[in-house]
Parts: C-alpha cells; structure tokens; sequence
C-alpha cells in the first residue's frame, strides 16, 4: 500500500501538498512559494493514507520533515513486530526514539501476539516456565490467578486492530 502524506505549511498564505516519498516532497517543498513568492521552509508533516500500522507508528513516534527520507526507508524495512516494538516501546514504555539512530533491537520489550493474559498464562503453563506439572494435575490450574499475577509485569494494548500483550524491560 502506499503511503500518502501531506506537508501543511507554517505561512497561512501557502497552500500545503500530499507527497508520497522523500524525493516528491524535496521537489514540491523546493518549488513551493507563498503569496508574496517567497519561498516555505517549515512544514507540519501529516499522515493521510497507509498502512494502519504506519499511522499508528507516526501517531506514537511523530514526525517531522527533517525525517521524511529515513522514515521512508524504515517502513520499507521494518516487519509488523519491529513496529509494534517501536510504538510500545515509545508510546507505552517511555523509550526515547530518534528515526535517524534507532533501532527496534534496542528497545527492551517482549510482545506477544495474544489476546488476553489468560491466553498467555496457559502459555506459560504449557511452554513449562512453571515446571513440570503432572498431567492430572493441569485441569486444577487456577489460570486467572496466574494471569492476575502476570498483570504486575505485563500489559494489553491494541495497535492497528491486532491485541498484543507486553512487557518493558
């Protein structure tokens, strides 16, 4: 899908454009003028269409003009999950993020694609983080009590209509 963003000048008296790369915006914010023909430096960079993780990455991170032609490179570049880590570790866990020099391998945030921390504690169960448990002793585990309890290190978020559970490190 391509992503379609719009450069809304500072000067009320020039009239912004969509732009859908780095290389269409340096032209058109270069043969921008204002009413009196000068030319427009500043610019609000606003996401108009695109991939609803895209938006929701802008919308966690922001994004300025000086970032346009990395910002472009990594949407390219990042899977689903290295955005979800990003937006998290941003907009939830309070890391700093700069699109020049960051990466989502920086970020301490584990993710899991789930639904519900009940769906994670049977996970736990079953992946045996709690030990070997006994076959007939599974039906007696008290999984809400152990989603309880994971409730102090995880949380639930939801990012562009997928639930996700998480944890800052």
């Amino acid at each position: 899908m391509t992503t379609v963003l719009y450069a809304q000048p500072y000067d009320i008296s020039a009239t912004g454009f969509h732009f859908e790369d780095a290389d269409d915006y340096a032209g058109k914010a270069t043969a921008l003028r204002n009413a009196h023909g000068d030319p427009v430096e500043e610019f609000e960079i606003q996401f108009i269409d695109g991939n609803s993780i895209d938006a929701a990455l802008v919308q966690a991170v922001g994004l300025h003009q000086g970032d346009l032609a990395v910002f472009f490179e990594k949407i390219d570049r990042w899977d689903e999950t290295d955005k979800q880590i990003v937006i998290i570790a941003a907009g939830e866990c309070g890391y700093d993020f700069n699109w020049h020099t960051t990466e989502p391998g920086e970020f301490e945030v584990d993710l899991y694609g789930m639904s519900s921390l009940r769906d994670l504690a049977e996970a736990f169960v079953e992946e045996g983080l709690f030990g070997d448990i006994p076959e007939r002793l599974q039906f007696y585990i008290d999984f809400d009590a152990i989603a309880r309890d994971l409730s102090v290190d995880y949380a639930e978020t939801e990012i562009a209509g997928g639930h996700l559970i998480y944890r800052c490190g």
